[in-house]
């Protein structure tokens, strides 16, 4: 049988391992990386699942959308500096063109004075021509200044020419850019009418879904979500003011192509709240997933954005202990949620 001192060394020991494993989980827990969770709470309706699966589908048919509208507006400023580039290069060889002309009549008019009578302009014909000493220096620095004319006209109509062979080619080059640019935005313009068209028959599905809904459905898309922390500390003033901003838009419906103040569709929303900070998101979720700086997932801080699915669809922002605030999808509102279990990535905007 133990003695008491034992008892108390072992009650001791027991008590300290105890500590110790509370304080590693604790700090472990701490760092690790937040639990994923499904985007929205289960449900037993297979309706409502159902119109979920289908409104998925529509927000990355409309991401696409987005971004193909995204580098329709990129083809179009490129072509918009492609054809100003081109019409600075034809003034350039214009203006070229024009001295090339006027420096080979300078040029012309030189080598008639030389050979057109049959004299050479040089010193050993003003030495046999000349009188006296004297005239022979007269003539011989009268020769030396045309001389000097001569090849300043020659020197001009080299570079003139020069010239308007660099601007021959700034402007092929520019004619190719447009060209280029102009055939991209033909091509994205007919993409965009294809995804529109896609995105106008999943939304005539979604909506036919969505008359099977029961009240209870609808009750639980308009829920606002999981109550966000009370004392959330981004690590920046611009980070705080789009975490704020977007908390502030919770209950908002979700609308397709939404960029806000009343409605929002995901992107829109983080797109809208950072603009309330003075940074300027991309439209869409997938360009958005190039912004800024990237960030691990255990590194997340709150107003880092967060995305979804490969490719992106889908994006919210990070506010801490695991929870995002984000734009669903359609029939649902601005909320805070779990990180869903797609997670693909997070920015650092600011």
């Amino acid at each position: 049988m133990q003695s008491h001192p034992v008892k108390r060394v072992v009650s001791g020991a027991l008590a300290a391992t105890a500590v110790i494993a509370a304080v590693s989980f604790s700090q472990s827990s701490a760092t690790a990386a937040p639990n994923p969770a499904p985007q929205n709470p289960p449900t037993s309706s297979e309706e409502l699942t159902k119109y979920r699966e289908l409104a998925g589908q529509a927000e990355k048919i409309n991401e696409d959308l987005l971004k193909a509208k995204d580098d329709l507006a990129a083809r179009q400023g490129e072509l918009d500096v492609a054809n100003g580039d081109l019409e600075k290069s034809k003034q350039a060889q214009g203006q070229a063109t024009e001295n090339e002309e006027r420096f080979r009549l300078d040029v012309d008019r030189f080598a008639d004075a030389s050979f057109t009578s049959g004299a050479q302009l040089n010193k050993m014909s003003a030495l046999l021509t000349g009188t006296s000493a004297q005239d022979f220096l007269d003539r011989s620095s009268a020769l030396g200044v045309l001389a000097n004319d001569q090849n300043k006209a020659l020197s001009n109509l080299t570079d003139a020419t020069a010239q308007t062979t660099a601007a021959q080619q700034q402007a092929a080059d520019a004619q190719g850019r447009a060209q280029t640019a102009k055939d991209d935005a033909a091509k994205l313009t007919s993409d965009i009418e294809s995804r529109k068209s896609a995105l106008d028959s999943q939304m005539k599905e979604l909506e036919e879904a969505s008359g099977s809904l029961s009240d209870e459905d609808r009750a639980e898309q308009g829920d606002e979500g999981e109550e966000p922390p009370t004392d959330i500390k981004a690590p920046g003033d611009a980070a705080q003011t789009a975490v704020n901003a977007a908390l502030g838009k919770r209950g908002s419906p979700y609308v397709w192509g939404a960029t806000g103040p009343g409605q929002f569709d995901c992107s829109g929303l983080t797109s809208w709240a950072y603009k309330q900070a003075g940074i300027s998101l991309p439209r869409s979720s997938r360009a958005q997933a190039t912004f800024g700086q990237s960030v691990p997932r255990d590194q997340l801080q709150p107003g880092d954005l967060v995305f979804f699915y490969s490719p992106v669809s889908h994006v919210g922002i990070y506010i801490g202990n695991g929870q995002m605030v984000h734009a669903p999808t359609s029939g649902d509102v601005v909320k805070v949620s779990a990180l869903q279990k797609e997670f693909s990535g997070a920015r650092r905007p600011g």
